[in-house]
């Protein structure tokens, strides 16, 4: 018992010393390698973000972006992919954002991404952003495998599709607060209410109010947050 906690107060120390030299640069790449030496994979070194406000940002992260603002204490896992495509806009990941390993997000002409505090992305989630902007809010929580396409292709006949522009009826915008379930799509010209949850492989295609709780292809409101609080009660009450 003596050797595990002495163990986990060296541990400690080595974490903390080399995530002070933590960041973006190459030598800061290699202070987290060094950091996270020791740690688990993958949720094992989420606890690595809170030591200092440069956060965590995995040596196997590929960044490609040069107009990106971090917050503090933000996590990026290993294989995420910041990519900015020609005159891609801007990047802002605000405070305490965590972007789990295999997430891509790619900015394009026309296009920019903002994602508000503490939201977390779990992984193999996709954020193209061309055309328009894709805004994420606060305390959002998206599951596995979630992609956001703020704009499509044109497809008029006659015409090879790939000859053809892309087009956005405005961007995305989820609002605080919002839960989405694994394999969810959000496409072109959606406003996500505040609070709403979406259901695991729905396909949203319209605007869904705040509060609402959507399923399907393409996705409807199947019932509202208030109606569970009030079945409870009449519950509660029958009993």
């Amino acid at each position: 018992m003596l050797y595990g906690r002495i163990k986990g107060v060296l541990r400690l120390f080595w974490e903390h010393f080399w995530m002070m030299f933590a960041g973006t640069s190459l030598p800061g790449r290699a202070a987290t390698w060094l950091a996270a030496r020791f740690s688990p994979t993958y949720f094992g070194r989420h606890h690595l973000r809170s030591i200092y406000p440069k956060g965590y940002i995995s040596p196997k992260a590929c960044i490609s972006h040069t107009d990106l603002s971090l917050g503090s204490h933000v996590f990026i896992d290993d294989n995420v992919i910041i990519f900015q495509s020609g005159q891609g806009g801007p990047v802002r990941i605000s405070d305490s954002v965590s972007l789990h390993r295999d997430c891509i997000i790619q900015t394009g002409l026309g296009g920019s991404l903002a994602i508000g505090s503490n939201t977390h992305i779990q992984p193999r989630c996709l954020f193209s952003a061309y055309m328009s902007p894709i805004i994420i809010g606060s305390n959002v929580q998206i599951a596995p495998n979630c992609y956001f396409y703020p704009y499509d292709h044109s497809f008029a006949p006659g015409e090879l599709i790939t000859a053809q522009p892309l087009r956005s009826k405005g961007g995305i915008i989820i609002e605080d607060d919002v839960w989405f379930g694994v394999s969810v799509i959000v496409l072109d010209g959606v406003r996500i209410g505040r609070g709403a949850v979406i259901g695991a492989g729905a396909v949203v295609t319209h605007d869904i109010p705040d509060g609402a709780i959507a399923a399907g292809v393409p996705a409807r409101i199947v019932k509202m947050r208030s109606d569970i609080t009030a079945e409870r009660i009449k519950a509660e009450t029958k009993i």
